[in-house]
Parts: structure tokens; C-alpha cells; sequence
């Protein structure tokens, strides 16, 4: 088995190979809230790069939950036109081509002015950095009756727009993740307290969506395999909800790790642990895949195909690669003529951790500013330069976000 080998998932559709773009969070939405013209340049270079799967950054279930202000909106139909436009251009080459839906709950921004929902008024602990989001307000009963409709309303839409599947994200520390971790989530009724409570609102969501798409529209989930928090989900409760998630018609669990908190799924854990350069959550997978009937994708650090290969032959249906595909959107295409290419950027050694994610985050995103732009990325780029640069910009796509917020809500 080869990362070029052909996947066919449970819903019977098939992937042309084992190779994923995974999600990039690109903030490159119109004044509209929908895919941007430069946002469908930068999906036509990874359509054109040869990956088996395309996943969207993340895409909002409500307008009014953001995880940037440059974020695209999907909950009703009024720009259908330009998510089918984007739909056409990540499924040009062959590719399947997925909505990472998602909703952030308590990892929303305060300067978008919106209110900020969570499983319990448990604020973000970020040092300093937790100024800049405001303290939650816990979900009553309708708003999270609300947030299962609108997960189902997304996934409708992207079919009907012509996508092929939907990731339902549950990780990275946003609400349905902040719902499974017991540090986050401190209810006392149905949607807490032991794990199948914590998980209550995830299953839910899954069958919403699995009960509105067709047989054939893939449905996966985006799952911690652990937050890296004490006392938060673990490895241990990773597997229980795969087990969950059985029956379901799930066909593919994605397996990273990490939140805002504590950002493993860029190579830092907060309990000191060391990862692996390259592949750090393959040994969950392949733990988690001996209990998973559905295929598993791991996301992580991947940037070489030795590694990749490795992961694949290890029983891992899926490797999942973002950073390398930020500097090299057309890898796959590399690696299946014979180049080794294994692009890297410089590493960021600050002493403040939740400041260095953030400049992480900048270096992606100006690789991603780049290809949008049909420019080379620059792996080189200072990361002090590519976070002053990426503030300035989310200051400009806030100030834009409010004027369409304010328009949204006076219809």
C-alpha cells in the first residue's frame, strides 16, 4: 500500500489517492463573508498540485460565530453562486473537495463585537493574550438546538453547491471540542458530565447532517486524539468516541490535537512532551484505527514522502498535510514524478508559546497570501514580519466583518 493508492470510503465514493490538502485556516473571504476571487486561485494551485482531497478551511455554520473576521460564511443560500464556483475549482482535477464546517464557541475574537457561546462560561487561558476574548456565556438548550440545525443547514448547502463531503470540525479546542473536554465543559445537565453526555452534541450534529445529504455525500469528523491539557479529553477518551461515532455512517475520522490553550497540532504540547518533527499524531492513529471501522487520516507535521509512506504502511488510511502544501501546493504531483521535496519553514524558538503560535500562523497564512496572489510562497519570510503584516490585515478584514455584521443584522 502506497500513498497513491486509490481510498474508497463507506459511502462508496472514492479518493484518488491517500494524499489530503488538510484544512488551513485562510481568513480570505469577500466583503460578503463568501470565497473570495483570491481564495479560488489559491484552491485551483492545490487542484492543480494533485492531492486526493481537498478540506476547506474552516467554513462558518453562523454568521454571527467566527473563528477570524476574514472567515467564509455558509447558512443560507444567498451566495450559493460563489460556492458553486469554488466547488467547481477543487473538484477541476479529479479531487474530491470537503467543507470543514465548524463553529468556534468561546475562540472568538472580542473586537467582532458578537456575543461569545460555550458549553460553560469558562474564559480561554492565554496570559496576557486572553484579554482579547471575552469571557463565554453557556449555551442554554435553543442555542444548542440552534447550532445543530445550522450544522445540518451547512452541510445541505455544500451539497447542493456542489461539494462532495463536509468535515464536521470537533477539534482544535472549537465548541465541539470545548464540549468534549471536561475542563471546558462543566455542565450538569444531558451535554455534560460523563464523556457520552460530552459527546452528546457531536452525535447529535452527525445525525442532523447524515439525515439531510445524500448516501453518497461524504460525512467525516476532525477529532482531537488528545487536547494536551491535564484533565482534559485524552487519548483514552479519543477512542470512546470513535467507538461512538460507529453506526453513524461516518467515512472518515481526521485525528489532530491541540487548541488555542495548548497548540500541539504545531508541534508544541504544554505537558513538556516531546513530538516528532514530522507524523507527531501517528501513534494515536494508529492506536485509534484498531478500533475505528471507518478509515482514519492523520494531520500533523507530514512534509516528506518517506514519512508519509511510513504512515500509510503503518495502517493509517490518510495522511493529512497542510504547512507543506502552504509552501508547495503542488507536492503530490512531486513526490508521484520522483522529486523528494520537503518544504519547511524556518522555526520559531520564542520563549512565549501562545505568541509564537500566532506568528506560526502568520508565516502560513503569508505563504497562502502568496499562491492567492499566482506568487512563490516565501519559506523565509521573518516571522516577525509575516505576524505585524497578518495583524494589520485582521484589523481591516474586523473593521469589514462589523460593517457586514451590522447590515446582517439590521435585515
Amino acid at each position: 500500500m502506497n500513498v497513491f493508492d486509490r481510498l474508497t470510503l463507506p459511502n462508496g465514493s472514492t479518493l484518488p489517492n491517500r494524499i489530503a490538502k488538510a484544512a488551513m485556516e485562510e481568513n480570505m473571504a469577500d466583503a460578503d463573508q463568501a470565497p473570495s476571487e483570491a481564495l479560488m486561485r489559491l484552491y485551483q494551485a492545490w487542484a492543480d498540485g494533485g492531492a486526493g482531497l481537498l478540506i476547506t478551511g474552516n467554513v462558518m455554520v453562523d454568521g454571527r460565530a467566527m473563528t477570524g473576521p476574514g472567515g467564509v460564511v455558509l447558512e443560507d443560500d444567498r451566495q450559493l453562486g460563489k460556492f458553486r464556483q469554488w466547488a467547481r475549482i477543487g473538484r477541476s482535477r479529479g479531487a474530491q473537495f470537503w467543507l470543514q464546517i465548524n463553529h468556534p464557541g468561546r475562540q472568538m475574537q472580542a473586537n467582532l463585537g458578537q456575543p461569545t457561546w460555550a458549553p460553560s462560561a469558562v474564559p480561554l487561558d492565554l496570559g496576557k493574550l486572553s484579554r482579547h476574548f471575552s469571557t463565554p456565556q453557556a449555551m442554554t438548550p435553543e442555542v444548542i438546538a440552534d447550532v445543530i440545525r445550522r450544522f445540518a443547514r451547512t452541510a445541505q448547502l455544500g451539497e447542493q453547491a456542489g461539494f462532495t463531503g463536509v468535515e464536521i470540525h470537533a477539534a482544535h479546542g472549537y465548541l465541539l471540542s470545548q464540549f468534549l473536554s471536561p475542563l471546558s465543559n462543566q455542565r450538569t445537565d444531558e451535554w455534560g458530565g460523563p464523556l457520552r453526555n460530552r459527546a452528546r452534541l457531536l452525535l447529535e450534529i452527525v445525525r442532523a447532517v447524515r439525515a439531510v445529504v445524500s448516501p453518497g455525500f461524504a460525512v467525516a469528523v476532525k477529532l482531537n486524539s488528545a487536547d494536551f491539557q491535564r484533565g482534559g479529553f485524552s487519548a483514552e477518551d479519543a477512542r470512546e468516541v470513535v467507538r461512538m461515532l460507529e453506526g453513524q455512517s461516518v467515512d472518515l475520522i481526521e485525528l489532530s490535537g491541540g487548541s488555542y490553550e495548548a497548540p500541539a497540532m504545531q508541534g508544541q504540547a504544554r505537558d513538556g512532551r516531546t513530538l516528532a518533527r514530522e507524523a507527531y499524531f501517528a501513534e494515536f492513529a494508529r492506536d485509534i484505527r484498531k478500533v475505528a471501522s471507518m478509515p482514519v487520516m492523520v494531520t500533523g507535521g507530514i512534509r516528506r514522502r518517506p514519512v508519509a509512506e511510513e504512515v500509510v504502511r503503518s495502517g493509517v488510511d490518510m495522511v493529512g498535510i497542510a504547512t507543506a502544501l502552504a509552501i508547495d501546493p503542488h507536492l503530490p504531483r512531486d513526490w508521484k514524478q520522483g522529486r523528494d521535496s520537503a518544504p519547511a519553514l524556518l522555526p520559531i524558538t520564542w520563549r512565549n508559546k501562545a505568541l509564537a503560535s500566532l506568528a506560526n500562523m502568520a508565516v502560513v497564512k503569508f505563504q497562502l497570501g502568496r499562491l492567492s496572489r499566482d506568487r512563490q510562497p516565501d519559506p523565509q519570510v521573518s516571522p516577525l514580519r509575516a505576524l505585524v503584516l497578518q495583524q494589520a490585515a485582521a484589523a481591516c478584514r474586523t473593521r469589514r466583518y462589523r460593517r457586514w455584521a451590522a447590515q446582517r443584522a439590521s435585515r
